[in-house]
């Protein structure tokens, strides 16, 4: 595989949108060109995992080249962040940057049971989205329809909340640092804070520090890229495919029968140790370090779901998918 597949971690910075953190990390990953008045050759595929909104920060891991073929793997991870949560205003995004529709006054924090508030928030919970989201109704994106002044009922979904510690406490804000599951809001989770106690309230910081294995003390600035060796520092912070799935079991495959797995042949797997109590998916990888496969159990057995062919002359490797999916 090229040096260009894998995953990047981004620390993004506030004010941006996660699409525009995508097309600098496109930008600066272009090689020169060659061709008259080309300038630089179209740089590879990008994508992100699990959009921050432009007031947050931290943690964006990008998918990139055939990094973007394993995006479905690693994008049901449980989330880590820090927030701070302003009592007593309430906007329609639920965030500092919307508008404002109520103001009261917060409560002397020392009146709050901190830890009777945290339980409260703690486990399974129903959390209604909120309407400035991207979410989809009828195929249109939620915060479309908000802008236009229409607000469609939300039902609640089922989110869950590994763990919630208020950190500090001060005359009308709390600090918060949440492990969730995918699919929660912390805008809601603050939203919902403040009815709870009675004022109201809003996210007024975000920052994203841990997306499933990857933390943020392994991500790259946004600035360090737009540097002159900005595209050798993301070469060299790129987890290849192989290790970004460091959350699955690895299996080894050298030689013919990385070759035959390649192929598609389903016969292959019976070279690779059987799978063991537990097991639903295993990565194959090769000698050199390269990801030949991703695996699934199937009846006591390993059924190739995802194959990654070797780089061919002339161009990036391909990828096949084999149906039905485990």
């Amino acid at each position: 595989m090229s040096v260009l597949d894998g995953v990047l971690l981004l620390d993004k910075p506030v004010g941006i949108t996660s699409a525009r953190a995508v097309a600098v990390v496109k930008r600066r990953l272009c090689e020169p060109g060659t061709g008259p008045g080309s300038g630089r050759k179209a740089g590879p595929k990008v994508g992100h995992l699990g959009t921050l909104d432009p007031f947050a920060s931290g943690l964006l891991p990008m998918c990139v080249g055939e990094g973007t073929k394993i995006a479905p793997y690693l994008n049901t991870s449980d989330k880590r962040y820090t927030g701070i949560v302003k009592l007593g205003v309430v906007t329609d995004t639920l965030d500092a940057t919307g508008q404002v529709i109520e103001e009261r006054s917060a409560p002397d924090p020392e009146t709050l049971d901190l830890a009777a508030l945290a339980t409260a928030f703690t486990g399974p919970i129903e959390q209604i989205p909120p309407a400035f989201s991207a979410i989809k109704k009828g195929g249109v994106r939620m915060y479309e329809l908000a802008r236009r002044g229409e607000a469609p009922e939300l039902e609640p979904r089922v989110v869950t909340i590994h763990s919630l510690s208020i950190v500090a406490a001060g005359p009308d804000t709390l600090s918060l640092d949440v492990q969730c599951s995918k699919g929660t809001y912390i805008r809601s989770l603050a939203r919902d804070i403040g009815e709870r106690i009675g004022c109201g309230a809003l996210l007024a910081e975000l920052r994203r520090t841990r997306f499933g294995v990857f933390s943020i003390d392994g991500a790259i600035a946004l600035d360090a890229l737009e540097t002159d060796d900005g595209r050798e520092r993301a070469v060299r912070a790129m987890l290849s495919p192989a290790k970004a799935l460091t959350g699955l079991r690895e299996l080894a495959a050298d030689g013919s029968d990385a070759a035959r797995l390649r192929s598609g042949q389903q016969a292959a797997l019976a070279a690779l140790p059987p799978p063991s109590a537990g097991d639903r998916r295993a990565k194959v990888v090769t000698s050199d370090g390269a990801l030949a496969a991703i695996v699934c159990e199937q009846a006591g057995r390993w059924k190739l779901e995802r194959v990654f062919l070797a780089e061919r002359e002339g161009g990036r490797p391909s990828v096949a998918q084999h149906d039905p999916p485990c």
